[in-house]
């Protein structure tokens, strides 16, 4: 039993953990800004010719020498903090949003070839709180690259706070952590999702919060169950998910809408949003899709799934030719 004490006690310590936390954040944020004065001081003195490359060198050799004490100013660190300062230093928003980020976190999206990526994979960790770990993951599977080819980047926005059920999806993730059998069906697929809970999340977005697989609908006098369902926070709704282990067909949107009824009849609360749908399949054709959700009032996606690590090559390909063509268009839409 919980005693009003017990009770009392969590909430200091829920103090004490929001005041390290925030601690942590301060310090970060000024170590971040240490090393963009670093790497700007650097900047300077190569561009105006008072220092050669080997000076740096130099430097790093000066503070383990006179202050070994202090660490993480190598040779390399320094040359990153030279590089991190060159290539924020003409977009204040991108170097106001790394403050919000540790050192790694950083190295690592700086690797990144455009500033919109690198303000994508910032707001991500930001708002997600990532790890590494975590960051990598994503990066890995080419998350950006996957965003943009559905054209959802706006869902990144910490502006973006309109509710719009289908902008928190893409149209295809990668499922890469589960192990299934060789000829798996929709159970194995099921159980090999929800043993890997953390990392599906991770895929999906950490605003999903799980409520239960094999989710129980009673209408009339039949029971119906909902393969996967979650609740998602940031648009306050229901999410069904359902996995096929085969090509979407259009009958399997007839099933989901049905879902999706019951439960905004039976479950959802008042003051939640309708209840958003996605079917979760092994392929697609977009023509049968298109068609498929062409009248559909329903708030349903088709998205697919793949069960390794995408060629992240074939993704920048595809994402540089729709680009050209989109620039392509525009300039023929401007000719008289």
């Amino acid at each position: 039993m919980i005693t009003k004490e017990d009770q009392d006690f969590k909430e200091i310590i829920s103090i004490i953990e929001n005041a390290k936390e925030n601690a942590f954040r301060v310090v970060n944020r000024e170590l971040i800004m240490m090393y963009w004065e670093i790497g700007k001081y650097i900047s300077g003195k190569l561009e105006c010719g008072k220092w050669g490359k080997s000076v740096v060198e130099e430097f790093s050799n000066y503070i383990q020498t006179e202050r070994p004490d202090i660490k993480g100013f190598s040779a390399s660190n320094l040359w990153r903090m030279r590089q991190f300062f060159d290539t924020y230093r003409d977009n204040e928003k991108l170097a106001t949003l790394s403050r919000e980020l540790s050192w790694s976190l950083n190295l690592k999206i700086m690797g990144r070839r455009t500033d919109l990526e690198r303000e994508f994979y910032m707001r991500l960790a930001v708002e997600n709180s990532y790890s590494f770990r975590e960051l990598e993951r994503q990066i890995d599977s080419g998350l950006y690259e996957r965003t943009m080819l559905s054209g959802n980047f706006n869902i990144m926005s910490a502006k973006a706070e309109k509710y719009d059920g289908m902008t928190a999806f893409r149209y295809s993730y990668v499922l890469e952590f589960i192990d299934v059998p060789a000829n798996y069906g929709e159970k194995d697929l099921r159980k090999a999702i929800v043993n890997n809970l953390k990392d599906f999340i991770l895929e999906f977005g950490k605003d999903f919060t799980f409520v239960g697989d094999e989710y129980r609908l009673q209408v009339g006098n039949k029971d119906f169950y909902i393969d996967l369902l979650f609740f998602n926070r940031k648009l306050s709704c229901l999410v069904a998910i359902e996995l096929k282990v085969v090509e979407f067909r259009p009958e399997h949107l007839g099933q989901l809408e049905f879902y999706l009824e019951a439960l905004d009849r039976d479950v959802k609360r008042p003051d939640e949003n309708p209840s958003v749908g996605l079917i979760l399949c092994a392929g697609k054709d977009d023509t049968v899709v298109e068609y498929a959700l062409s009248r559909s009032m329903s708030p349903a996606l088709v998205a697919e799934y793949q069960l390794s690590l995408p060629n992240k090559a074939l993704l920048e390909n595809k994402l540089r030719e729709l680009k050209e063509l989109a620039e392509l268009e525009k300039n023929n839409d401007g000719d008289p």
